[in-house]
């Protein structure tokens, strides 16, 4: 039963993946069509994160009264139902309107997951877990630029992921049953109060900070990846929406690893780590060598980025204590999110002055503040 729940888990992870990576690799055929600058696709992006701001903020409440399953289908269902509104949009501004419940579909759920696994299973298959979420972020990619290569064009793209998580939202909602029988729903975090009053505890703030840097890196790279090859290094625009899946192939494939990797080192080691490898990912794109090399680079980055989340969520309890997990990871997830609203869209507009082959420079400032965060975090909590 425990482990049949653990693979539902697991499938609404690769549903929470599916739509987060398609939105940078349509983004240069979209722009063109609506004829928009190459900066808007990051106020899509932020329109989407506050959607999951407010719903990260509201987890702990709508878990504890709806229960995590319930939760899963509801979220599910809104993205699919999202994705099905961006395929039918004729403007730009259709874009954004689909987006609030894109993003609201995200946040409470991924709040909800990430702290029953953190409580109830070991650090493995927290990894294996956002590996799922890879998963579904590098097929995203994959499916829209086989669209675009193919002249399908980039609705299309969006109707078929739709149906996909259709499906998902399909055995959501079947698994219904299966959470009450495993016990799971009533599982909380065992204190009440205001999900806010975690503020006061010693390293939250630098906890959060650290997520806020985390999802800006991972978003920016991931939103602005294709655009990069397509315009600093001249790729085709259906090449560049395929290669721009390389960053989460190397996320998805470094968490699979990962999951064995926690086995022998421990979650701090495995950040450093995955700290260590995002600099030489992006040490790789500094250089002028061409496209090959940053495309190496992207896989490089992905695979560092690949221990960082799971792991700092996973520790989450060891850290500040299980009774207040679901309240802090709940503000992790608004800060991860907060990150996902500013710095991609802060991107496009530098991009729109300095050129998107500024993008590497971008991320290097964001790698610096993790750091930085990351240090202060430790000194507090250890």
């Amino acid at each position: 039963m425990v482990s049949l729940l653990l693979a539902v888990i697991y499938l609404a992870f690769i549903s929470l993946g599916l739509p987060d990576s398609i939105l940078g690799a349509a983004w240069p055929a979209m722009y063109r069509e609506f004829g928009a600058p190459l900066s808007y696709a990051g106020y899509v992006s932020m329109v989407i994160a506050l959607g999951t701001i407010v719903s990260s903020l509201l987890s702990e409440r709508v878990t504890k009264r709806w229960g995590a399953g319930v939760v899963t289908a509801v979220s599910v269902s809104l993205t699919a139902a999202a994705l099905f509104g961006f395929s039918l949009s004729s403007s730009y501004w259709a874009l954004v309107l689909w987006a609030v419940p894109y993003g609201l579909g995200a946040g409470s759920v991924d709040a909800a997951l990430n702290n029953y696994v953190a409580l109830h299973y070991e650090s493995r298959h927290m990894s294996w877990l956002h590996c799922m979420w890879g998963v579904g972020a590098m097929t995203g990619p994959v499916i829209m630029g086989k669209a675009l290569a193919c002249g399908l064009g980039w609705p299309f793209g969006y109707r078929f992921i739709g149906f996909i998580q259709v499906f998902i939202a399909l055995a959501m909602i079947a698994s219904l049953p299966l959470w009450k029988k495993s016990g799971a729903e009533s599982k909380g975090s065992g204190k009440e109060g205001s999900v806010f009053s975690a503020l006061d505890i010693a390293g939250v703030a630098e906890v959060m900070v650290f997520f806020f840097g985390y999802c800006a890196f991972e978003q920016a790279a991931g939103l602005w990846a294709s655009s990069f090859l397509n315009i600093a290094k001249g790729l085709p625009i259906g090449d560049a929406a395929g290669f721009g899946a390389l960053f989460f192939i190397g996320i998805t494939g470094g968490r699979a690893l990962a999951g064995f990797a926690t086995i022998r080192f421990s979650d701090h080691q495995m950040i450093i780590g995955g700290l260590c490898v995002m600099g030489l990912g992006l040490f790789m794109l500094f250089l002028p060598l061409g496209a090959l090399l940053s495309c190496a680079g992207l896989v490089t980055i992905g695979l560092g980025c690949a221990p960082i989340y799971p792991c700092i969520i996973h520790s989450t309890p060891s850290h500040f204590g299980s009774e207040r997990s679901q309240a802090i990871i709940g503000l992790q997830m608004a800060s991860a999110y907060a990150g996902t609203l500013i710095m991609p869209p802060l991107f496009g507009l530098l991009a729109d002055k300095f050129g998107a082959g500024s993008l590497p420079i971008y991320l290097l400032a964001i790698l610096v503040l993790m750091v930085v965060m990351y240090c202060r975090l430790r000194a507090k909590v250890s």
